[in-house]
């Protein structure tokens, strides 16, 4: 009988047997600094991997459903890092000893700052913050970002209040947890596909970030 200290070892050893039956190669990396988790000087291993619906590898994902199942040997795994495959892009939002590894699927890479630059008084009465007058906290982030039902507002200038007459709605973003990294209300969103958002709220979680941004439409 395997005693209490190798059982999640013979787990994962196990998984890692599953993935190589039924997953596809993945790089594993693991963020060096704030900026590019997934570049190249941070892969750190290759290791077979599946993802299947949480709770029934039998089951279908469904819309709005950023969470999976990760099936592979998490011994070299650290909650954090990013596997990238044949499935997508994914990073390890949860591993316990005897539970399942929770990964996140993201669709978009996400850069967030934080204004530096005051409101100055004076003739314009222009309150937006440009991309030059931020301070980049986390650069080129994979994430998951989903859209939430409108809210009846889309941002922080004037003419985005809430209240305005078909005004955006916003996103449900989920993130990986980055030390000495502490997101608030106010700090600045950008995706590849260059849409703009300011936090409304921020939730750092065991699973990592979860937050809300209104999407600014200016």
């Amino acid at each position: 009988m395997l005693s209490g200290t190798c059982v999640p070892d013979a787990i994962r050893r196990g998984l890692g047997l599953a993935a190589r039956g039924a997953g596809d190669w993945c790089d594993l990396y693991r963020a060096g600094s704030a900026a590019n988790p997934i570049a190249p000087e941070n892969r750190i291993l290759r290791l077979p991997a599946a993802f299947v619906a949480p709770g029934s590898p039998r089951a279908a994902v469904g819309y709005g459903a950023a969470v999976w199942q990760g099936i592979f040997d998490a011994a070299y795994v650290q909650p954090g890092d990013y596997l990238v495959g044949e499935d997508g892009v994914f990073f390890v939002a949860s591993i316990t000893r005897l539970g399942p590894v929770l990964c996140v699927r993201t669709n978009r890479t996400v850069t967030i700052g934080r204004p530096i630059a005051p409101v100055m008084a004076g003739v314009s009465r222009y309150g937006g913050v440009t991309p030059a007058a931020t301070e980049a906290l986390m650069t080129a982030w994979p994430a998951s970002v989903l859209s939430r039902q409108r809210d009846g507002g889309r941002g922080a200038l004037p003419a985005d209040a809430p209240g305005v007459s078909g005004g955006a709605g916003g996103w449900e973003m989920l993130l990986p947890g980055v030390p000495g990294i502490l997101l608030r209300p106010g700090d600045l969103v950008q995706d590849d596909l260059g849409r703009n958002a300011v936090l409304s709220g921020t939730e750092l979680t065991a699973l990592g970030w979860r937050l809300f941004a209104r999407q600014a439409g200016s």
